[in-house]
């Protein structure tokens, strides 16, 4: 019986090994992309009234990212069903149609195979409900204007040019043709009728197709275009293999234009203004952010306090404000201060007008929290010290308790080195209340010598920033002295003795680079220098020779930007739709320019000979383009992750 027992359990065993469904190893994987076999109504019918359709495949299919990727023309207003179901795909439109328009259904490559992720490619249904077809199609690039990089995402629409048409479109009705930029910025539209048309562009966030908020960017042509195509040539490569191809043969097709329109996607100013929140951090603090930038500081009146104890710490465009309240005996006595507080907001006709409302605030830190921080610090403090006193064969000199009074922290930017073109910073911690320039001392080091210098000790915009001035020696050091107290905060609190020690570095470790920027004489041009993360670090006026010096540049990569100041401003305006102005022209250079030590570059630029589609590196472009599915490419690689997991179960075994 023992023995049947065993072999009745060897047998078990056996079927559960054979029954259990494994990988094989190797093998050829599908390649092939699935292939549409039937479709209704067909594929390119006309008069078509069905707001159903099925699409039929080969194989079992899937969509991938379809609601980031499929785009339906002309737009829906209640978006259409589009999903797979086994081998099809099935569509329903629940807008009614329209009359002797073709309709696009762009997946763009959404379809792949539901085994191996083979993508189809990229495929567009179409049909129309009149007894002809659109063929014609637009595409281009979709920037943003300030810094031209590729926007993902953002719908491009054509609107004809007819009886109907007005400037003012954009607000009123959807695009008769949509499609969305990919993640290059590029994008077609399909099914197009041949007329004249206006192109735009809509970061559409209510879905409504319409630009209806200030939030939304947006961009738009002057120019008319016309749609238009001709037979062309392409050179298509014949593969042999993943490694060798066979040959080249040169493949007709239709070509159509314009295929090359870049708009340029801007945001308007003047966003809508309101108070996005209000928050009290500590018991000396209050901190106010708001939704845009704006003209004036908001009024606080206070009703269980003085409001001239507030002192302003504000942005540079007023967007964030810090209040600083200096009455101490005050936030000592009340933890929660009430104020009216005034400022402008958008009202629900896009006017900006005076709101005003009772506020009443609690420190998140209040002072008996922050007490018992210092007491514990206090404590840590003097258990340190005894350490030292019981480790120290020597009496040790008296030590100032740090925690006894607080002080005015400040910092030197740059530190240690200066640019023979650069001034020191200090900056503090809170706003600056007094300063006392005699109380400081600049010297530069003569042999062995520290000989005083004159300086000016002047503020910035910033209530916390001063700057030293001086006329600099390369390669001398220089040392400046604060002594106590003559910096003084907001808050009462007195800096420590303060002594920076700097060395102004020699031009000889520094390159220059002048820039010849060839454009219409009528143009003012702002030359901007930028570095390898596409940020300003130098900006200057070209001269009317196009001109524009760069000096003491660190050695290294630079890349070049330049804007046509059309209002001469000196700084770049974004544009504005109802009043049909468009933002400042802004153009890169194709390269970076590598400036060397002791080297002066000469380089023109003459902006108008790439088109603005092909002008921003790469290396700088932050907005990649979607990766492409290279079925071969993934095949291979899973053939190899296949084979060394082979070889791992053959090494342990």
């Amino acid at each position: 019986m023992k023995t049947k027992h065993i072999f009745a359990a060897m047998a078990l065993l056996l079927m559960a090994a054979c029954a259990s469904i494994g990988t094989p190893d190797g093998g050829i994987y599908d390649e092939i992309p699935p292939r549409v076999v039937a479709s209704y109504p067909a594929d390119r019918s006309t008069n078509n009234t069905e707001r159903k359709m099925q699409i039929r495949f080969n194989e079992f299919i899937k969509l991938e990212n379809a609601n980031e990727k499929v785009i339906v023309s002309p737009p829906q207003i209640e978006p259409a069903n589009i999903r797979a179901d086994g081998k099809s795909v099935k569509i329903t439109l629940y807008d009614t149609l329209k009359a002797n328009t073709t309709y696009t259904i762009d997946f763009g490559d959404a379809i792949v195979d539901n085994n191996e992720g083979n993508p189809m490619g990229h495929y567009t249904y179409s049909f129309s409900t009149g007894d002809e077809i659109d063929t014609m199609e637009v595409s281009g690039a979709v920037l943003n204007a300030e810094d031209l990089e590729p926007i993902k995402g953002i719908l491009v629409g054509l609107y004809p040019i007819d009886s109907l048409f007005n400037d003012s479109v954009l607000k009123q009705k959807p695009f008769s043709r949509v499609s969305r930029t990919n993640g290059s910025g590029r994008f077609c539209i399909k099914g197009v009728k041949p007329g004249k048309y206006r192109a735009f562009a809509l970061e559409d966030k209510d879905g409504n197709f319409l630009f209806s908020q200030k939030s939304e960017r947006i961009a738009f042509m002057q120019d008319t275009i016309t749609t238009s195509c001709k037979w062309d040539m392409r050179m298509d490569t014949i593969w042999r293999d993943s490694t060798h191809y066979d040959s080249i043969c040169a493949v007709p097709y239709v070509h159509y234009y314009p295929d090359d329109l870049v708009l340029n996607a801007f945001l308007e100013a003047g966003q809508d203004q309101h108070l996005l929140k209000l928050e009290r951090p500590d018991p000396d603090v209050m901190k106010l952010y708001f939704t845009a930038p704006a003209d004036s500081l908001p009024i606080i009146k206070g009703l269980n306090f003085d409001e001239s104890c507030l002192v302003a710490d504000a942005s540079l465009h007023n967007d964030t404000i810090t209040y600083w309240i200096t009455d101490t005996a005050f936030t000592h006595r009340e933890d929660t201060v009430r104020f009216e507080l005034t400022f402008l907001e958008t009202d629900t006709l896009g006017f900006l007008t005076p709101h005003t409302e009772l506020r009443e605030e609690a420190p998140k830190l209040t002072w008996a929290k922050i007490s018992k921080e210092k007491e514990k610090k206090v404590q840590e403090w003097q258990k340190q010290r005894e350490k030292r006193l019981k480790r120290s064969k020597e009496p040790l000199p008296m030590e100032e308790n740090p925690f006894e009074k607080t002080y005015l922290d400040i910092s030197a930017k740059p530190s240690s080195s200066l640019d023979p073109n650069q001034n020191v910073r200090y900056i503090a911690k809170q706003p600056i209340a007094k300063v006392d320039t005699t109380r400081m001392h600049l010297y530069i080091k003569q042999d062995s010598f520290w000989i005083p210098e004159p300086f000016l000790f002047l503020p910035d915009r910033d209530v916390k920033t001063y700057t030293l001035y001086a006329e600099w020696e390369q390669k001398r050091q220089y040392r400046f002295t604060i002594d106590s107290a003559a910096v003084v905060g907001v808050m009462g609190d007195p800096c420590r003795a303060i002594k920076n020690d700097f060395t102004v570095k020699s031009e000889d470790e520094f390159g220059s680079l002048f820039v010849h920027v060839i454009l219409p004489d009528t143009a003012r041009v702002i030359v901007q220098l930028l570095n390898k993360s596409d940020k300003r670090v130098a900006e200057l006026p070209a001269g009317k020779d196009g001109r524009a010096d760069f000096f003491f540049l660190k050695p290294g990569d630079y890349y070049l930007r330049c804007f046509v100041d059309r209002d001469r401003d000196g700084v770049w305006d974004t544009g504005v739709y109802d009043e049909k102005t468009p933002p400042e022209t802004v153009y890169y250079f194709p390269k970076p320019v590598m400036v060397k030590a002791k080297w002066d570059i000469e380089q023109d630029w003459a902006p108008l000979e790439i088109g603005r589609m092909w002008q921003k590196p790469k290396e700088i472009t932050k907005q990649k383009p979607d990766k492409e599915k290279n079925i071969k490419q993934r095949n291979k690689e899973r053939l190899q992750q296949k084979e060394a997991e082979r070889q791992q179960r053959v090494d342990r075994n």
